[in-house]
């Protein structure tokens, strides 16, 4: 036999009414009753707060930095497949939070734009999430650099060098 609790019955039932309120409860609605004033921010407070956020948002980033390069560190210099895959996560990331940039910054723009997905709303914060991302991209092409996956020497280049005419030598 299960009891079901009924929500409604609370306020009439005698067994919970004498129970005390917790601490920082009040039931009275206004602010007068707890003894602080309820303010409303202003507009401009909240914008501010907005700005701040996207500002946090913005430097995310470059605050994963430290991660990804231990998880660099820890998989070797080797052309392995774990290696690979995070390499590719590495470089593949800038791209995708690039072309996502005015999506996830809508939330962060104030009240008064008229366009939240502008490319000129929040451009400050906008110019520091992209060179966050650039500095992600950079740590990824050096990995790659270091397990010798980008072309950077003479010797790989050799196939499209051309050779020149050998001189002709007589001996006469």
């Amino acid at each position: 036999m299960s009891k079901n609790l009924e929500y409604s019955t609370l306020q009439s039932s005698s067994k919970w009414r004498n129970l005390p309120l917790p601490p920082g409860f009040s039931r009275s609605t206004s602010s007068k009753g707890a003894g602080k004033a309820v303010t409303v921010p202003s507009p401009e407070s909240y914008n501010a707060l907005k700005e701040k956020r996207a500002l946090d948002f913005a430097i995310a980033p470059a605050k994963s930095l430290p991660m990804q390069a231990f998880m660099l560190y820890m998989s070797g210099s080797g052309v392995q497949i774990f290696s690979i895959g995070i390499v590719f996560m590495l470089l593949l990331t800038p791209f995708k939070n690039l072309a996502g940039m005015n999506e996830a910054f809508a939330q962060f723009a104030p009240s008064t734009a008229a366009n939240p997905k502008a490319l000129l709303t929040l451009v400050m914060q906008k110019l520091v999430y992209v060179v966050c991302n650039a500095l992600t991209l950079a740590v990824g092409l050096w990995k790659c650099r270091s397990m010798g996956l980008l072309p950077l020497g003479t010797g790989d280049w050799l196939a499209f060098e051309t050779r020149g005419l050998a001189p002709e030598l007589t001996l006469l």
